[in-house]
């Protein structure tokens, strides 16, 4: 296309004519090629992909139309349908006094950025703790998470830190630093559970877990010193209670011995006597129907008896002038 450089007004406005033509003619093909463009953006445009950990909610015209799950799905195109995907089956985290940075390599690493004014919070007696964690949280229904409230994430955030410094200032700082640590983390996720569901939010909270738990970084060695003290004092009661039942147990068994030995003393003294009084009761039933036989017998028995300890026996018989012959006890068996 060009334009005569003439002086002719004739010639220009031919030109002028000319142009007008040749839009004419373009406008019959720019109008098929603008709709079969639209058409070809509104296929692409139409159908959209839910991947497998997500949930795709449906806006249109601004107003809530439905949730999809996970596939390939249809949708009004030219800005009629808008589609907000929401990560459902991932398990999303909030971090408190810390942020994690990088977890790609083996260790994980974290910011070096300060977060004391998440962390520090005041005990149940009084001390200050620095108290780190972690809230592990799934979204249960998309639409209430985008929609019933305007800023769900900084409400779940809100929520857990409110919640997290009342059960620390319901407990001592040495609780919260040493065996509290569980019972901190369950009574945590129970209350921050009630209060989302209380703003139907669409949260569920999966975990709550205590990154790191400390005493100000100012009041650090002395608080180490203290509880190097309370392990010493541990360690000797542990050693006097290792002591005691070692001790103890072995007194017991000695004084048991003792007084089993005695019992069994006892006993045998008591069979011995009653032993000895029937024996004597028999004796005595004896003598009452024989006292000159019965006394003989038991003189005859005694001597026996003292007989026996004597290696020579000599017999004196006053009637009998001199001595009788000595008898030796090993002869015909010892008795004489």
């Amino acid at each position: 296309m060009s334009f005569n450089n003439g002086n002719n007004p004739n010639d220009f406005i031919n030109d002028i004519d000319r142009m007008k033509n040749e839009f004419r003619n373009s406008a019959k093909f720019l109008g098929p090629i603008i709709v079969i463009g639209l058409l070809v953006i509104g296929a692409f445009t139409s159908f959209y992909t839910v991947e497998p950990d997500e949930e795709a909610v449906v806006i249109r015209f601004g107003k809530y139309l439905t949730t999809n799950p996970p596939g390939l799905h249809f949708k009004v195109p030219m800005g009629v349908d808008q589609v907000i995907k929401v990560k459902t089956k991932r398990v999303l985290q909030a971090e408190f006094g810390f942020r994690t940075q990088d977890t790609r390599t083996r260790r994980t690493t974290y910011s070096s950025n300060s977060y004391k004014t998440e962390s520090l919070m005041l005990t149940g007696d009084l001390n200050v703790a620095d108290v780190e964690w972690a809230v592990q949280f799934q979204i249960s229904d998309p639409f209430k998470y985008l929609f019933q409230t305007s800023s769900p994430e900084v409400n779940i955030r809100d929520v857990s830190e409110s919640i997290m410094r009342r059960v620390v200032g319901d407990r001592s700082v040495t609780d919260i630093l040493t065996t509290g640590k569980v019972e901190i983390e369950t009574r945590a996720l129970v209350l921050m559970q009630e209060v989302l569901n209380k703003y139907d939010m669409g949260v569920r909270i999966v975990t709550v877990k205590l990154q790191d738990v400390n005493p100000p970084e100012v009041v650090k060695p002395s608080f180490n010193e203290v509880n190097e003290a309370k392990q010493e004092q541990e360690k000797s009661i542990n050693q006097a209670e290792g002591e005691y039942n070692k001790i103890i147990p072995e007194a017991r068994g000695k004084a048991q011995k003792l007084i089993s030995e005695a019992e069994g003393y006892a006993s045998a003294e008591v069979n011995r006597s009653l032993g000895d009084a029937e024996k004597f009761e028999a004796i005595f039933k004896e003598y009452k129907r024989a006292p000159q036989i019965t006394r003989k017998r038991i003189y005859l028995e005694t001597m026996s008896t003292i007989f026996k300890r004597f290696e020579n026996i000599t017999v004196v018989d006053p009637e009998v002038k001199g001595l009788l012959p000595v008898f030796n006890k090993s002869l015909n068996g010892g008795s004489k």
